[in-house]
């Protein structure tokens, strides 16, 4: 089967074979049992292990297989669907446990469309899962900031949560192609925040143009989430920025609790590249 990705050692195409990716000179990058692979070259990683850890990676799963951003991932399914052709070529750059990235597939399947998806993450903990969540999805460790697709190859590139590489997403982006860039909104997880912190700040809310792209619109997903028990509320802390930073007295006033109601709250930026 020829793949979406490329080989990150010489940048020719990759078909995918039983059990590896293999190049036409004769590169060969071996799948793993889980049906992930691994096309980030050692001089591109900064860590032995880049990116989540396995306790974030299954917090990350826990937490999302519980449908809490349900939400999210159905307006990204909606917004997606309704701007791609029969068979679309879509890239989720930064892609986690595959939680948005395997319901995008099945509501393109279930359209009658053909996709063929392919999701990249840094972490090869986390992929473990992405990978066992959907076996139609080409999965690769690799980082955004060197993505291994070939020039204008997807319709779609998603980045959720994930650092920012505007070059690379317009160079593997198609004429016409669409950018689905989803950010925190201000007040989003607000009421988590205030267990942990004594005076929590709303996150920035802006609108930036990017060189290259036309800005198509902005859409909001705002709800209220109830965490009905204390693994549920540890799994959401574990999967944000807040595990690492949080003062004790934080942590601890968390623990202590046996629920929570959370505000949810994000914003789709939608653009197109020019």
């Amino acid at each position: 089967m020829t793949s979406l990705f490329r080989c990150p050692l010489c940048g020719g195409g990759l078909t995918r074979e039983e059990r590896s990716y293999r190049c036409c000179a004769n590169h060969s990058y071996d799948i793993a049992k889980e049906g992930y692979t691994h096309l980030l070259p050692a001089n591109q990683k900064h860590s032995a292990a880049p990116g989540d850890d396995k306790l974030m990676a299954r917090a990350r799963w826990e937490f999302l297989s519980k449908e809490y951003y349900a939400p999210l991932r159905d307006s990204l399914c909606r917004e997606i669907s309704c701007r791609c052709g029969d068979a679309p070529s879509l890239l989720d750059a930064g892609c986690g446990e595959g939680y948005y990235t395997a319901g995008i597939y099945q509501t393109l399947l279930n359209a009658g469309k053909q996709p063929r998806m392919a999701g990249t993450d840094i972490s090869k903990f986390i992929l473990r899962y992405a990978a066992k969540r959907e076996k139609g999805i080409e999965f690769a460790v690799a980082s955004s900031n060197r993505l291994p697709l070939a020039d204008e190859s997807v319709d779609v590139l998603l980045n959720c949560f994930s650092p920012l590489f505007l070059e690379e997403f317009r160079r593997v982006l198609k004429p016409g192609g669409f950018f689905f860039y989803v950010v925190p909104a201000a007040d989003h997880l607000w009421e988590l925040k205030q267990v942990l912190y004594d005076k929590p700040y709303p996150n920035e809310e802006k609108k930036t143009p990017y060189e290259g792209f036309s800005y198509e619109t902005i859409v909001p997903v705002d709800g209220m989430i109830h965490l009905e028990n204390q693994a549920d509320i540890q799994a959401l802390f574990g999967m944000t920025p807040y595990a690492w930073k949080t003062p004790k007295a934080g942590k601890d006033r968390l623990a202590a609790l046996d629920a929570l109601d959370c505000r949810i709250s994000f914003r789709i930026h939608i653009f197109r590249k020019l």
